[in-house]
């Protein structure tokens, strides 16, 4: 139960992301866009009976949690049941009532005049949201994944049939087709989610593609090593790394083309000093700044786990005097915390991404990478500990040299 005391804080803290006041006079339409677009971000509190400015002007309708509860089960879809209490003389005979919701694990919309309508919570504002907004919603919410959708304009021809017959042939270890038997390669690609009936998806573009950019502008890594602490136009070396996410692999078992991990280790490794020690006074011994182990894993887990529905930036690769920073396009999915990934808790926005990266040897399994390849890698280097930062629209990984 609020008390007194904290209602008035809120509201004299005014509207915000998670805070909306209205007179109880509103249509039950108007009430359930905003508790809409509060379940489709994080949850939130209408004050029913609190003027815009924050005058308390007290509740009017006597059957109103009655009229709440109805409005959440026939005016949202899926319905949902609010948090409803009162709280009485917040001024001498005005009484206010709060709705809470808590974010939602559906998609939830307005259904009023015979449509659904969707919205989100942007500041103080409940707006219909973008295209792009709306499906990174649905994405969030698990009941969408943007690696499975048709690239437009892109067919069989635009993969590189070496790299798919090398996977299905030496790391699956399966029959591959006839390079002339286009039927039988659609449907293992079909079959495998590399393709649909529309063309290829963006996940088998990613990881299979001739030239993936020509496609998709922001699968690739924008690489850049600084010689001091922050960023500089003097930058020592700045590239765009692109490419397929996978390797190609020659008969003898060695790397023949470089995969986008490879290029970007390879980048560290040239903007990056090695120092050497004697080990008992003999051998010689070289330590590099970052181990090529936790830099590969978290390279893999940018290039995984972005939000690849967010077409304007690229995955960043940043190297300073005194860091390395990895910066991936998109929130944490699915209620992962940078907490929760210390622990080793697994939650993959890009399951075939994940799947197919798994198979080539480049992902720990069981969600483990992070605490026990990225954590204790680092630890046991240079004894630092990695920063793992969600900073809105991006993730941090932070190693320290």
């Amino acid at each position: 139960m609020m008390t007194h005391t904290e209602l008035l804080e809120i509201i004299h803290n005014r509207e915000n992301s998670a805070v909306e006041f209205k007179r109880d006079v509103l249509a039950n339409h108007e009430l359930a866009r905003e508790l809409v677009a509060f379940s489709n971000l994080s949850g939130g509190m209408v004050l029913l009976g609190v003027e815009d400015d924050g005058r308390i002007s007290g509740i009017t309708r006597v059957d109103i949690e009655e009229w709440v509860m109805t409005l959440c089960r026939d005016k949202i879809r899926p319905s949902i049941i609010p948090f409803f209490e009162i709280v009485r003389d917040i001024d001498p005979g005005k009484h206010v009532a709060i709705v809470r919701v808590t974010r939602g694990f559906d998609v939830h919309a307005l259904w009023h005049n015979n449509r659904n309508t969707y919205f989100i919570r942007v500041g103080t504002q409940s707006r219909e949201p973008t295209h792009e907004e709306l499906g990174r919603l649905f994405q969030q919410r698990g009941a969408f994944r943007a690696e499975l959708r048709p690239v437009s304009g892109a067919t069989l021809a635009h993969l590189d049939r070496r790299r798919l017959r090398d996977y299905f042939g030496r790391v699956r270890q399966q029959e591959v087709p006839a390079d002339g038997d286009e039927k039988a390669w659609i449907t293992l690609l079909l079959n495998t989610e590399i393709m649909t009936e529309e063309g290829v998806t963006v996940g088998g573009m990613l990881l299979f593609g001739e030239t993936p950019n020509r496609f998709l502008p922001h699968a690739g890594i924008d690489a850049a090593a600084f010689p001091e602490k922050i960023k500089d136009y003097a930058a020592r070396e700045r590239v765009a790394l692109r490419g397929p996410m996978t390797p190609l692999i020659g008969t003898d078992k060695k790397i023949v083309e470089n995969s986008l991990v490879e290029q970007a280790v390879e980048f560290v490794r040239r903007n990056t000093p090695v120092t050497a020690t004697l080990e008992n006074d003999t051998r010689r011994v070289e330590k590099p700044t970052y181990p090529p182990e936790v830099l590969r894993e978290a390279i893999v887990n940018a290039l995984i786990h972005r939000d690849y529905l967010l077409t304007s930036t690229d995955i960043e690769l940043a190297i300073y005097s005194d860091r390395l920073e990895i910066i991936s396009p998109g929130r944490l999915p699915n209620g992962i915390t940078p907490q929760r990934m210390r622990a080793g808790c697994r939650a993959a926005r890009n399951e075939l991404l994940k799947e197919v990266m798994r198979d080539y040897g480049y992902l720990e399994h069981m969600g483990m990478g992070v605490p026990r390849k990225i954590i204790l890698g680092m630890q046991r280097h240079n004894h630092t500990m990695p920063e793992l930062i969600e900073d809105g629209e991006s993730f941090i990984l932070r190693l320290f040299a």
